[in-house]
């Protein structure tokens, strides 16, 4: 894949590695209960990739947080939140932002579940959702997210 970026990372102790061959189609900050409690913090870091441009290589990740709709998969040895997928996102995969090399540069495009979000909580995000984009935004927010960050 040649031209295109690649970004490294890991789990806390470094026995999942992660590699990712594109650069991110989005970025989100998510504020719900869930991800306060998941992360013990105000809220979640998380860049979508296509699944296809992901390498996961080490322990094999286990699937942790509420075991439902979301598979939220985890190290099975530092229990690091490492990424999400879900049959509602097809072939795409979220990945915690703060587990790859390129962290401070993932700064949030959008932040969702703004009506959960702890009142001193400020983000950089363009766009803010109550809860979550409707499915149908999320082309035109890919878009506009390639656009200003390609």
């Amino acid at each position: 894949m040649e031209g295109v970026d690649e970004d490294r990372g890991s789990c806390r102790c470094g026995q999942v590695t992660l590699k990712v061959k594109s650069r991110p189609l989005m970025t989100m900050a998510c504020h719900c209960k869930g991800c306060q409690r998941m992360t013990a913090s105000a809220y979640s870091l998380s860049a979508l990739f296509p699944d296809d441009c992901v390498e996961i290589t080490g322990l094999e990740p286990v699937i942790g947080g509420m075991h439902g709709e979301l598979g939220h998969n985890f190290c099975p040895h530092c229990l690091s939140w490492i990424f999400t997928q879900a049959e509602m996102m097809g072939p795409l995969i979220n990945i915690r932002a703060t587990m790859l090399d390129s962290a401070a540069e993932q700064a949030p495009f959008i932040e969702t579940c703004v009506s959960e979000k702890l009142s001193w909580v400020t983000l950089p995000a363009r766009h803010s959702y109550a809860q979550f984009p409707p499915m149908e935004d999320f082309q035109k927010l890919m878009s506009e997210f390639a656009e200003t960050c390609g």
